[in-house]
């Protein structure tokens, strides 16, 4: 229960994780500081956090707990085949690319069956941290992950990251735009005045894309936003408009566009990574969605590299 608590931050929202009333919980809080000796929620009229040595407590629950699992998978692992349900969440784009890999992988495993959810990173890291799910799809715009990959594969932490692409921004174009012809280097500067579609202001991909422009000293007219990258490539597809997305973003939609690779400097990505508990992996289930997921990000890769043009020099002023 103060596991719950420090992953819900609140008593009400532990109390409905866990089925509870939020005054079981409470109480159940209070008779363990009664145990402990020391207090280990900071309560106050209107909320509760935890205290240092709350926090010290909790993260020596998470460890135990997947310590718990661990051995559960232990003898899982010695099944004779994979069986029971997983559950993965992954973003938007994420889903649409990696779905038809875990479908191939459920025809190969009868006994195995799987919920796919949508889900942001936050939100699906989370989950995994606290069991709700077992597998998590996230990206990374900032480099950060990197180390917690480190970390995993040196058998470090309650989380292990698994790489599997990297996925750069690229121009996308209708077939009949200009900048279309890979005889013509691509000029984002001659795009200035361009009908440019964006995600909303705030959205990772558009901090990033909004980067990559002032990077080439580009402000563009304000753009369309649109909820959903999905919709930004069909609007592209339709011939309304330009953009600078994710390539795995383009999904459905890469054979009705003209992809793009951006000029040579210019190489803003972000880091797809599968996130598991470490002691869950060993389950024959869960290992063969992970694996699943890691030779699709392979072929996935080999197909960006064939499909997306090298990037040309920016063109000189």
């Amino acid at each position: 229960m103060l596991h719950e608590f420090a992953v819900r931050g609140s008593i009400a929202r532990t109390a409905e994780a866990l089925d509870y009333t939020p005054s079981a919980v409470s109480q159940q809080l209070a008779v363990l500081e009664k145990e402990a000796g020391t207090p280990l929620l900071d309560r106050t009229a209107r909320s509760a956090g935890l205290t240092d040595a709350g926090k010290r407590l909790a993260g020596h629950a998470e460890r135990i707990l997947a310590m718990v699992e661990a051995a559960e998978a232990d003898l899982s692992a010695h099944a004779a085949q994979p069986s029971g349900r997983v559950v993965v969440t992954a973003f938007p784009s994420a889903a649409v690319a990696f779905a038809p890999a875990l479908a191939r992988s459920l025809r190969q495993h009868q006994h195995l069956t799987l919920l796919l959810r949508e889900a942001d990173p936050a939100e699906g890291l989370q989950l995994v941290r606290s069991g709700e799910v077992e597998v998590a799809i996230v990206d990374d715009w900032t480099g950060r992950m990197s180390a917690d990959l480190e970390a995993s594969e040196a058998g470090q932490g309650v989380l292990s990251y698994y790489h599997l692409v990297r996925d750069p921004l690229v121009l996308v174009v209708a077939r009949d735009h200009p900048a279309a012809d890979p005889e013509r280097p691509v000029d984002l500067r001659a795009l200035r005045t361009a009908s440019w579609l964006a995600a909303p202001a705030g959205e990772p991909s558009r901090e990033a894309a909004d980067r990559l422009l002032a990077a080439v000293g580009l402000t563009p007219p304000v753009p369309s936003e649109f909820e959903g990258l999905g919709t930004v490539a069909n609007l592209v597809a339709r011939g309304l408009g330009i953009a600078i997305m994710p390539r795995l973003a383009v999904g459905a939609y890469e054979r009705r566009v003209v992809i793009r690779g951006l000029p040579a400097g210019l190489d803003l990505a972000r880091d797809v990574f599968a996130v598991a508990r470490t002691a869950s992996v060993v389950r024959p289930s869960v290992g063969v969605i992970v694996a699943a997921l890691r030779g699709a990000a392979k072929t996935m890769a080999r197909q960006q590299a064939a499909d997306t043009p090298e990037p040309a020099p920016e063109p000189s002023r």
